[in-house]
């Protein structure tokens, strides 16, 4: 138990965060930015520019302006809520890497709603990847996208090769071989290990 509510501690440590970073970085741009302008970053050069904008639509630019930023709302309200349930259920147990990629999704979710209620229904969009040479333009996008973005990924693959895992597990259980999930006490196994020996003389 109380090493279940250290990951909750740190899951919370993990959406603060990245609330944190996005929130400042939206400021520096806004402070230091006007609409549409470009600043290179120094070390990519014009491969990856800052480039300020007011994105009315969804991460990347989705769903923006009219009936999409309705839709929008909704997705987003939908998202958060699936997100949180899907924590409570673990509350009290689970391991750190799920809680960490939760706080992850969660600190972007909450990063991005920040922006719409203090700007009236925008976010800050400001880091722009583009390769010139073969016309590839990525959309512009921000901390909390990225956060979001990178947390459903991990969460993804962690469902993924998890399940992939547990199935291997129970697929390679030979004869003798007890196959569980459950905690295995004292008792437990010495109960297992007698039957294994009745089984053994029996034959």
């Amino acid at each position: 138990m109380k090493r279940a509510r250290l990951y909750d501690v740190l899951a919370l440590c993990t959406a603060i965060t990245a609330i944190v970073l996005d929130q400042w970085s939206k400021a520096q741009v806004v402070q230091n930015m006007t609409v549409g302008s470009e600043i290179p970053f120094p070390i990519l050069g014009h491969y990856l520019v800052f480039n300020y904008i007011h994105n009315s639509g969804a991460a990347f630019g989705m769903l923006s302006g009219g009936k999409g930023s309705i839709v929008l709302a909704v997705l987003i309200a939908i998202a958060v809520l699936v997100v949180c349930y899907l924590y409570s259920r673990m509350l009290n147990t689970g391991s750190l890497a799920y809680k960490l990629v939760f706080g992850l999704i969660l600190g972007g979710a909450f990063g991005n709603l920040i922006d719409r209620l203090v700007h009236s229904g925008y976010v800050v969009d400001f880091v722009s990847f583009r390769i010139p040479e073969i016309n590839y333009y990525f959309a512009i996008f921000n901390v909390a996208d990225a956060c979001i973005s990178v947390g459903v990924v991990l969460l993804f693959l962690m469902v993924l090769f998890g399940g992939f895992r547990q199935r291997h597990r129970y697929e390679d259980g030979g004869a003798g071989e007890i196959v569980t999930t459950e905690p295995v006490t004292k008792e437990r196994a010495a109960l297992n290990n007698t039957t294994l020996r009745s089984t053994k003389n029996d034959e």
